[in-house]
């Protein structure tokens, strides 16, 4: 009879070899009882190197097995091609995009296909044009991509995009006004709509002043400023001449400076409501503003744009939230049903998600009364004119 480290070794190598075992041909295998086997596996298993099935032993960590058909299965906008390779390049994955990725994958897998995703740099199309390069040399069969869409080399790579054979989908991007009828499917977010929610939200609650806060140049942020913008004019609001300012993120040097003095250019031009992009900074300006006696929502109305951390805000805050999953998801089964349905007339799809209001405390849960000009606060519930800010030490 072979010693016990012979026959786990034994038992191990034929467990490699066919993936699954019974433990009755490993007994006879081996020459021992029934018994003595199942000490062995109950060993192997104490330690995690085999897993017990049904009448025998497997790997612990196998791969799942594709369906061995190839039939498109059914999708959004028709069948999906299965089995697919899909390429995905995107400008960040710690902003913003993971939701978008993981919402890609899910379709993806869920059409027995798989997604390889590469990170590309914000605005830069040389590193986009790299990625995509790399994806293509590996072989996709789709790709959805967030490339830059300004100036004279992402047209040129949008140009090249559009030549592709294979199915190409823009994320969260559309062609410029100069490549505008470029026949590339897209599927994006409204984030001007979105603004346009944000700004109504706070008026019929009585705001008639809405500062906007950005924190980058990215076309999220020109697409909320241009929201932004239209809304005050078709409501007729009052002048927002110098209420459009931008900050450094929350956290990053000069930081506390800036948002100081954003609560004071708010004191001095009586506003007492903010549209923020995004949640981190949002939260900084809460922060701050609890620091020089502005609270929220009493003093000032707070709607973010984004809503990753927006519930865990002091107080939670009031959101603009985009449909990442979904639209990750959505742009997936655009690539795969295009794939499925190559040498048939498809139509150029442009899709637009419209993000969700999120309503919390952060903006108070009443209409804001017209008050006189005056300093100094109110008493808690009842909304005044942000005090003026005591200087940093």
């Amino acid at each position: 009879m072979p010693l016990a480290a012979e026959r786990q070794e034994r038992i191990l190598a034929a467990v490699r070899k066919h993936g699954m075992v019974r433990l009755a041909d490993l007994a006879g295998q081996l020459g021992v009882t029934a018994v003595t086997v199942r000490r062995d596996v109950t060993r192997l298993a104490d330690r995690g190197l085999v897993q017990r099935v049904h009448g025998g032993i497997a790997l612990p960590h196998r791969a799942p097995r594709s369906r061995q058909a190839r039939e498109p299965v059914p999708g959004t906008y028709g069948p999906m091609a299965t089995r697919a390779l899909v390429g995905m390049v995107v400008p960040s994955v710690d902003y913003y995009w993971p939701p978008v990725i993981q919402g890609a994958h899910t379709a993806v897998a869920a059409a027995d296909g798989r997604l390889i995703m590469r990170a590309s740099r914000w605005d830069d199309p040389a590193e986009d044009r790299r990625q995509i390069d790399a994806l293509l040399e590996r072989g996709v069969q789709a790709l959805l991509v967030a490339p830059a869409t300004t100036g004279d080399a992402a047209l040129e790579l949008l140009r090249r995009l559009r030549s592709l054979t294979l199915p190409v989908v823009l994320v969260e991007r559309r062609p410029p006004q100069e490549l505008v009828t470029f026949a590339l499917d897209a599927a994006t977010t409204a984030h001007a709509i979105g603004a346009g929610l944000a700004v109504r939200h706070l008026v019929a609650l009585g705001h008639q002043r809405i500062a906007l806060i950005t924190t980058r140049r990215s076309p999220t942020s020109r697409a909320l400023r241009a929201g932004w913008q239209d809304s005050v004019a078709a409501l007729g609001l009052p002048s927002h001449r110098g209420l459009d300012m931008e900050v450094p993120s929350y956290g990053t040097a000069g930081w506390t400076d800036a948002y100081t003095s954003v609560l004071e250019r708010c004191r001095e031009l009586d506003v007492r409501a903010l549209f923020v992009h995004s949640d981190r900074e949002a939260i900084g300006l809460i922060e701050r503003g609890r620091e020089l006696g502005v609270t929220v929502p009493d003093d000032l109305a707070v709607v973010t744009y984004d809503d990753e951390i927006g519930a865990a805000s002091d107080p939670p805050l009031t959101a603009i939230r985009p449909q990442k999953h979904r639209l990750g998801r959505i742009a997936a089964e655009l690539a795969l049903t295009r794939l499925a349905d190559v040498g048939q007339e498809w139509p150029v799809h442009r899709v637009e998600l419209w993000p969700d209001v999120v309503v919390r405390e952060s903006c108070g849960s009443v209409p804001v009364p017209a008050l006189p000009r005056r300093s100094g606060r109110t008493k808690k519930g009842e909304p005044g004119r942000v005090p003026p800010a005591t200087p940093t030490t």
